[in-house]
């Protein structure tokens, strides 16, 4: 195995779960701006400190929501079925996965599978108890037994990891600054005929039009900066499971091959797949050429 793709997978436990909750802060931050100019905005100065605890309790009450829920809302993002092992479509789904958290220790996730003809797979939840996996329809078609092991193996590295809890937030948070950006912005619209040119709300005005527009470039940024260490680890303790890199290495090859992009995922839940499902839209993922080097040097 190549000396700098060692790790500790102790010492990276530790560090998702310092950035989760780092992650967690600073978009609670964010939050709590947005709701606050937007309140202030609305109802003016009369209480500020109302104003206030109302920006911290949705916020708050947001983020308790999507962290409890974050695999149920990626899911049904991606419209997502859960993979029922009495169909025999979904047996060998279930063996591999049943076979790798024997050999990793890892609890066994529950199983989806989402429409779709490209090679993907995606772990999400919060924690290991609460794990899940989805495959692409096109995955469980167009990969070998081998090939679909290793991407398996992949994502239950992400999962022993703790990669899913931070990926997920991500995600999820992305998606909701985006959401009540657009949403203020809009809404100026309808305040165009307000004639009241106060410094107070001229300033606040301000504030939340730079919030809105800025925000949401800043968290894309966070979450495009992510790591991409994390899947050069993923990839390495893929190979420690099933001790064959040449699976993984067929399945990166035959994604490399495919030339359709995916137009039903959403750039914030993007990070979580197994390859970038955009291609070249945003650099979510190291190379699939530099991460078939590695594997083929293990």
């Amino acid at each position: 195995m190549v000396e700098e793709i060692r790790i500790n997978f102790r010492d990276q436990i530790s560090r998702n779960k310092w950035k989760s909750f780092f992650l967690m802060f600073i978009v609670f931050a964010v939050l709590v701006a947005l709701v606050y100019v937007i309140g202030f905005l609305v109802w003016g100065a009369i209480d500020i400190f109302s104003i206030s605890i109302i920006a911290i309790v949705i916020s708050i009450s947001y983020l308790l929501f999507s962290y409890y829920n974050s695999d149920k809302i990626a899911l049904l993002s991606v419209g997502a079925k859960e993979a029922g092992r009495e169909s025999h479509i979904f047996r060998q789904y279930h063996d591999l996965v049943e076979g790798l958290t024997l050999a990793s220790g890892i609890k066994k996730p529950k199983l989806y599978f989402m429409k779709s003809e490209q090679i993907n797979a995606f772990a999400s939840g919060r924690n290991q108890e609460h794990a899940v996996i989805c495959v692409t329809e096109g995955a469980l078609r167009k990969l070998d037994k081998r090939e679909l092991e290793g991407v398996l193996a992949h994502e239950l590295g992400h999962i022993g990891n703790c990669d899913i809890r931070y990926m997920t937030l991500v995600a999820v948070m992305v998606g909701m600054i985006s959401i009540i950006s657009e949403i203020f912005l809009r809404s100026l619209y309808f305040k165009g005929n307000n004639n009241d040119d106060s410094k107070g709300n001229a300033f606040f005005m301000a504030i939340g039009i730079i919030l809105a527009i800025i925000a949401p470039i800043l968290v894309y940024l966070v979450q495009l900066a992510i790591s991409r260490k994390r899947e050069f680890s993923a990839d390495a303790t893929a190979v420690q499971f099933t001790r064959y890199p040449p699976g993984l290495i067929g399945a990166l090859k035959k994604i490399k091959e495919e030339n359709h992009p995916e137009k039903k995922i959403t750039k914030a839940i993007a990070p979580l797949f197994f390859a970038n499902p955009f291609r070249d839209l945003g650099s979510t993922h190291p190379a699939i050429q530099k991460r078939i080097s590695v594997l083929e040097r293990m």
